[in-house]
């Protein structure tokens, strides 16, 4: 939603208006720049190194009629990467071969075999999306076998420095400016200021280009999926990307939006982070990938709609699984645990599925609110898969880093990172990460219940609601506010599925004030107090009521609307 007057501060609900404060946008200049959606005030994306150089090598690989490859990560922002780079030369009328491959065969990245296997194709150029900047290997051998490789990317470098590669666009390159603001683009953002850059040399040349507009559909996908950093150049790409997705022009993304939500016309980051990107993750996850970019670069409605029944099949397969993994992991750290609090949850399993360790990672980290680390057995012999998540303000890249010497392979950025490690090595990295951890404040490493904003129960409402739909879009650095109330009573609850409870509140000042809320997976949530102990206080003290942290949001059903608190914590006061 835009802010449409002169004065944004005047529209806005008081609570949005003191939200925007804290976060340091104060006063019409600051709402102004907050809301802008003026792309002619994005940062210089021509000014990434190598980039022109790499523009320039694809220009002439068109004008000679060259074979182009596009190599892409098997995640959402890889996935999508791809099919922007798909359209983007369909609209120069240049077919590319596209490849992604399977996180169980080749795994991560890119790989000598996988230059071996595009010279076989005859490709003359291969760019890569998303993955590439530590492939040392590979860019060896693209060079003794006369490849061109450009490596766009957006993950750290290694130690080892960059890949001799003909070209490597990276915004996170060791020596682009430190303050650099294009340093937040997901890989899909950098595979995007390719595009523009290949476009302004052809349009330089005379040639008609069609705007490029229709592709910030997928810059928005991957941005959003990968939790890049919502940073000012981010939320400009990525609102203009959402904004056209309902009536979207590529059959792919139309598939993943139901009649009612087209008629809505209205796109939220919630639909791509907890929908869209799971899905389309679903296929990598459990086989090969190739269904998920198969189903974004169709261009056949019933092409897609097979697609998507598939992925759809593949999601609800990952899910059971998931779900089985994370509770067998959950009971492992509790047992591990000895009655003190975590440090680190750390769990190992044969049996465990290499495709969902990482999404179990993340849910202990929702869980227990300390780092985790989930392994599983590895195809070779002897070694172990780990998937890493961080938590509080604590860099898991670089913590993990001071033990590489314990590790086959290691990669990953503050947030998330992944390893191969032999399995006798397991007891001892447990045991030195632990104690390296304990040497760093509690305060850094966990994550806590916070909230942004303490308001009255008179407060919530559609206005308040609504007018949080403007802070969009929502992610890393542009969090959904959480508020507390404590003037809520609970009037009785449900549980649904054992793990879900549904609230039914009432203001303590007016009764005739209700609001219903929800809490995902509360049940067996750690050290969460059980519904039926609140429901029974807050009957047997009437005058007391407990301290709700939640987000807030607008449950829409059959063309209804409802206020609905998605409650995450709840204190009883004394």
């Amino acid at each position: 939603m835009q802010i449409t007057t002169s004065n944004p501060e005047s529209e806005l609900h008081p609570v949005i208006q003191a939200i925007l404060e804290r976060r340091g946008y104060k006063g019409p200049q600051g709402l102004a720049e907050f809301f802008s959606w003026d792309l002619k005030k994005l940062s210089d994306l021509s000014a990434l190194k190598d980039l022109n150089k790499a523009a320039q090598r694809v220009v002439l690989a068109v004008q000679q009629g060259e074979k182009i490859g596009i190599y892409g990560d098997y995640d959402v922002d890889g996935t999508s990467s791809c099919a922007l780079l798909y359209f983007f030369f369909k609209m120069l009328n240049v077919s590319v071969d596209l490849v992604q491959p399977s996180r169980f065969v080749e795994g991560y990245g890119i790989h000598p075999l996988n230059i071996d296997a595009a010279v076989k194709k005859e490709l003359k150029l291969l760019i890569t999306v998303d993955c590439g900047i530590t492939a040392h290997d590979a860019a060896k051998r693209a060079r003794e076998v006369g490849l061109d490789l450009i490596i766009t990317d957006h993950h750290k470098e290694s130690l080892e420095g960059l890949p001799q590669a003909y070209a490597v666009v990276n915004p996170n390159r060791n020596d682009e400016k430190g303050d650099a603001s294009l340093k937040s683009l997901a890989g899909v953002g950098v595979a995007f200021c390719l595009a523009l850059e290949i476009r302004k040399i052809l349009e330089g040349q005379g040639k008609p280009m069609p705007s490029l507009y229709p592709l910030l559909q997928f810059v928005a996908i991957g941005t959003i999926c990968d939790l890049a950093p919502m940073t000012p150049v981010n939320l400009k790409l990525v609102r203009h990307g959402l904004k056209q997705m309902a009536e979207s022009c590529y059959s792919g993304i139309r598939s993943f939006f139901t009649p009612e939500e087209r008629a809505a016309g209205k796109v939220l980051s919630e639909k791509c982070g907890f929908y869209i990107g799971p899905m389309i993750n679903s296929k990598g996850r459990l086989e090969h990938p190739e269904k998920s970019l198969e189903l974004l670069v169709s261009e056949d409605s019933d092409q897609a709609f097979l697609c998507y029944n598939q992925l759809d099949i593949s999601n609800r397969e990952r899910k059971i699984i998931q779900a089985g993994v994370f509770e067998l992991a959950r009971e492992q750290v509790i047992r591990d645990l000895e009655g003190d609090d975590p440090v680190v949850s750390i769990a190992y399993s044969p049996e465990w599925h290499e495709g969902v360790i990482g999404i179990v990672a993340s849910k202990l980290t929702d869980t227990f609110k300390v780092p985790a680390i989930v392994f599983t057995n590895a195809e070779e012999e002897g070694m172990l898969k780990g998937s890493a998540r961080s938590a509080g303000d604590l860099n898991i890249f670089e913590m993990l880093q001071k033990l590489s010497h314990l590790f086959a392979r290691f990669g990953g950025h503050k947030a998330a990172a992944g390893l191969s490690i032999k399995k006798e090595n397991l007891p001892v990295f447990t045991q030195e990460f632990k104690k390296l951890l304990r040497a760093i404040p509690p305060m850094l490493r966990t994550d806590h219940e916070t909230f942004d904003l303490e308001i009255k129960a008179q407060d919530i409402g559609p206005k308040l609601a609504r007018d949080l739909e403007m802070l969009e879009p929502f992610g890393n650095g542009n969090e959904r506010p959480v508020f507390r109330v404590r003037d809520l009573k609970i009037e009785s609850f449900e549980l649904m599925r054992d793990v879900h409870v549904r609230w039914n509140l009432v203001s303590q000042t007016d009764p005739s004030h209700h609001l219903k809320g929800v809490s995902f997976n509360y049940i067996g949530k750690w050290k969460a107090i059980h519904p039926e102990e609140l429901f029974k206080a807050a009957i047997s003290r009437p005058h007391s009521t407990p301290a709700i942290d939640f987000e807030l949001g607008i449950n829409r059903w059959k063309g209804r609307e409802f206020v609905q608190l998605q409650i995450k914590n709840i204190e009883m006061n004394c």
